[in-house]
């Protein structure tokens, strides 16, 4: 995948635009004097909660009408250090506006948006439906998912939660609905379908982030942190970033969402402790699969590693990177390193396999790795460091 297009939708300064739209055209006021207008298309099917069945046949229009007070503008105050050539290299603060979008997740006042949306951010308002500004405080991020936590104190009105789904049950061709602020077009509803599963894109700190849902929904700067809805009008993902195809930063029909499995796995302890604790190996790794076939490597499945960070808990553990480099299929490919066949016992058939493995672990937690060196099977033990804060070496 081509990371240098991939493209996080928040908007820097938002510029207002507009696009065309066919279908029957419908006012809905979302009370405070504030009308938005919705195109209403098709009606939409899809599955119930149970994961089967026939939905309840929501439109689009129904869909807004119930999800639309939920979805909030987030706007962030942020402040850079820019480097002037007049002031003899001394750092100057340039002050500027990061806008997106976010929804409220429960009548706390909890509010779940993109990391990158709040980045750097000096002060974070949240505006509602009935246009009302409240300050928001960053409870948590983390950037390894792009996911932020917010916490205002609004008025019980305004605080309507959005029903959270379950990602799991999402299949390629579900009905989706995106709402968000693209462009500081407040409350915009697309639609599309699932175009994809199981995607991978690149996190704000150049880590991965693996079982993403790619959707033809239009998606644009300013949709970040919105939710994306499926056809009961349930968050199965929060959307991130678009695939732009080329020089533009516009959508294209491939935008990008994180499960809202993810969020709702991290939240708590977003909550609790601001950032999530997660486990590093120190070494990075490609999939052993029928592409390496001609390399007559000793295993068919596993993940064959390719370089260990100096002084990572790999490095002390014992694991090897390759130490020839080769080229396959126009790629460059490590040879003669360790390949991992399992973590505490449990089989490792791809390189996300092995950072899944252990990315759901912490600091201080030991791990046992069953590796397959020059044809002989060996297991060494690892004691885990804390992933740095940016990609720096492997992903596991």
């Amino acid at each position: 995948m081509r990371w240098k297009s991939l493209v996080p939708v928040a908007a820097v300064s938002a510029v207002l635009g507009c696009a065309a739209a066919v279908g029957i055209v419908a006012a809905l006021d979302l009370g405070g004097g504030h009308t938005t207008t919705v195109v209403q298309q098709a009606p939409l099917r899809g599955q119930d909660a149970s994961g089967g069945g026939d939905a309840s046949g929501l439109t689009p229009r129904d869909i807004y009408k119930r999800a639309a007070p939920g979805v909030v503008f987030v706007r962030a105050q942020v402040v850079e250090q820019t480097q002037s050539p007049f002031d003899f290299g001394f750092p100057q603060q340039q002050r500027g506006e990061a806008t997106g979008s976010g929804f409220v997740v429960d009548r706390d006042g909890t509010i779940l948006t993109n990391a990158h949306v709040v980045s750097g951010a000096s002060k974070v308002t949240v505006q509602f439906a009935d246009r009302h500004v409240v300050d928001a405080t960053i409870l948590g991020r983390d950037e390894s998912t792009d996911l932020a936590v917010l916490k205002v104190s609004a008025k019980a009105s305004e605080l309507q939660p959005l029903a959270l789904g379950n990602s799991r049950a999402v299949q390629v061709g579900d009905p989706t609905i995106a709402i968000g602020n693209p462009f500081g077009l407040e409350r915009t509803l697309t639609t599309g379908v699932v175009s994809a599963t199981r995607r991978t894109i690149q996190a704000p700190n150049g880590f991965e982030i693996d079982g993403v849902i790619q959707t033809d929904a239009a998606i644009n700067p300013g949709n970040s942190g919105g939710p994306l809805l499926d056809a009961a009008g349930r968050v199965i993902g929060i959307n991130s970033q678009i695939e732009t195809g080329g020089s533009g930063n516009g959508s294209v029909g491939i935008g990008f969402a994180i499960p809202i499995d993810t969020a709702k796995r991290l939240l708590p302890e977003l909550e609790k402790n601001g950032r999530i604790d997660r486990g590093f190996l120190g070494l990075d790794s490609i999939t052993v699969d029928k592409s390496l076939r001609d390399l007559n490597l000793p295993v068919d499945r596993g993940a064959l590693v390719q370089t260990v960070a100096p002084g990572s808990p790999a490095a002390k553990a014992g694991i090897r990177g390759g130490d020839i480099v080769a080229q396959l299929n126009g790629n460059e490919v490590r040879l003669g390193g360790d390949i991992v066949t399992a973590v505490d016992g449990k089989k490792i058939r791809t390189s996300d396999d092995l950072a899944n493995a252990i990315t759901r672990k912490k600091k201080g937690d030991e791990v046992k790795v069953d590796l397959v060196r020059d044809g002989r099977k060996l297991t060494v033990e690892a004691t885990l460091a804390q992933r740095p804060a940016t990609q720096a070496s492997g992903q596991g």
